[in-house]
């Protein structure tokens, strides 16, 4: 079923405004359903009779099982007419993926608009507040593919398992690197599920890296690659195999069910098994020590806390105030989301931590790749024992970007606690 929408509204805060000039919004949502993982296109116009001295501020659409992204080149300037006048204005595009099957909905959303008034060159800007609709759609697994688990619609897809070293009569101290990629054309990497599982060999210690993932776009199409490493290090003797792979996805050319695969790999060290190595009895003693060196440690700070409180509690007020409005503040909260692994909280403390430094650090490529990985993580099935690994990465990936990007006003805010005196005087 197709459809267009077009939407004209306008909220205007000067009653003179000729109603004919109010800006102008149109929005195009040209379909209402699709397969689970592939996207619609969702295109918003705003239109004013002179231009914008500010870009809109457009909704942030989120919602569960819901990716919205901005593909390349997504805002473009566009004119049209309007009444026999020619309006300028821009367009901002957005592709909307439903990760599993099931009804979804974009809420209503509003779009600030700034443009300069007709009725008076030079002067103050005007500002609107454009509603859009809710946009219903429904994402639906084919005919023939109910079976499917999970469900996987792309356009090619191809499996390949890479190996460095010789697999077979490996001696003990000897290294072996496999390397599993899936690459995936017409749907984001996002949705592969984990390839590889984890395996136990005799003689063989395992040690899994963090899967890879890259996402690439062409003219709008999604693609990219999951990438999975194992370093196996032989440790005695033993034998064993990777099993085989086998990755069903439905074929959106040929409209069909297809494999992609790859065999097994059969593993031996040569020697005898290996032994397992005694418990250090030193590791509980260093435990107890340093466990009781922290309690002594806690006890110490609350009798000095005690102590010092009737001095403290003014200027820890003060310090309070000025924390909540800080940057470091809004990292703090971050952090707390990370810690807690809270998706729900995630963005909107990224965005209020992004919005007191300078820069963008959700630009950089490494937090947007691990924001990747834990979409992943969150969304394909299976991939729940990658969720504490992404987040790690995430984590890390923040803790870079707030080297790179310094706190807005951070000599102000250097001058402001200057001007405070020291939280403990003694």
């Amino acid at each position: 079923m197709r459809r267009a929408l077009a939407i004209l509204a306008a909220l205007l805060p000067l009653p003179v405004l000729a109603q004919g000039q109010a800006p102008q919004l149109s929005v195009e949502f040209a379909q209402d359903e699709t397969l689970p993982g592939q996207p619609l296109v969702l295109r918003m116009t705003v239109l004013v009779p002179t231009f914008l001295p500010e870009p809109p501020v457009w909704p942030a659409f989120d919602a569960p099982d819901l990716r919205v992204r901005l593909p390349a080149r997504a805002t473009n300037p566009v004119s049209g007419r309007v009444g026999g006048a020619t309006w300028s204005g821009v367009s901002r595009r957005w592709q909307v993926t439903p990760l599993a099957p099931g009804a979804f909905a974009l809420p209503p959303a509003r779009i600030e608009v700034t443009w300069a008034d007709p009725e008076a060159p030079g002067g103050p800007p005007l500002r609107a507040v454009l509603d859009t609709p809710a946009l219903p759609f429904r994402a639906v697994v084919p005919e023939g593919a109910e079976d499917l688990s999970p469900f996987l619609a792309a356009s090619d897809l191809t499996l390949e398992r890479a190996v460095e070293g010789e697999p077979q009569g490996m001696a003990p101290g000897e290294a072996l690197s496999v390397t599993l990629t899936a690459r995936i054309a017409g749907a984001s990497p996002m949705l592969l599920p984990p390839l590889g599982a984890a395996v136990e060999i005799p003689g063989l210690a395992a040690y899994p890296d963090d899967p890879e993932l890259v996402e690439t776009e062409d003219r709008g199409r999604l693609g990219g690659a999951r990438t999975e490493r194992l370093s196996l290090l032989a440790q005695g003797g033993g034998a064993g195999e990777l099993p085989a792979i086998a990755l069903r996805w439905w074929d959106l050319d040929e409209g069909r069910i297809r494999t992609a695969e790859v065999p097994a790999l059969a593993i031996s060290v040569d020697g005898p098994p290996a032994r397992a190595a005694a418990p250090d009895p030193a590791a509980r003693l260093r435990l107890a020590l340093l466990a009781g060196a922290g309690l002594a440690a806690a006890l110490a700070l609350a009798w000095l806390a005690r102590r010092a409180a009737p001095g403290l509690r003014a200027r820890l007020a003060e310090r309070r105030a000025a924390r909540r409005a800080s940057e470091a503040h809004a990292w703090a909260g971050l952090r707390a989301a990370l810690r807690a692994r809270d998706g729900a909280a995630l963005r909107p403390a990224l965005d209020l931590w992004a919005g007191r430094v300078a820069g963008d650090p959700r630009a950089e490529p490494s937090v947007q790749a691990a924001l990747l990985a834990l979409g992943a993580a969150r969304y394909a099935p299976g991939a729940t024992g990658e969720a504490a690994s992404a987040w790690r990465r995430l984590s890390a990936a923040l803790a870079a970007a707030r080297r790179a990007h310094p706190p807005r006003g951070r000599g102000a805010a250097r001058e402001d606690v200057r001007r405070l005196p020291p939280l403990n005087p003694a």
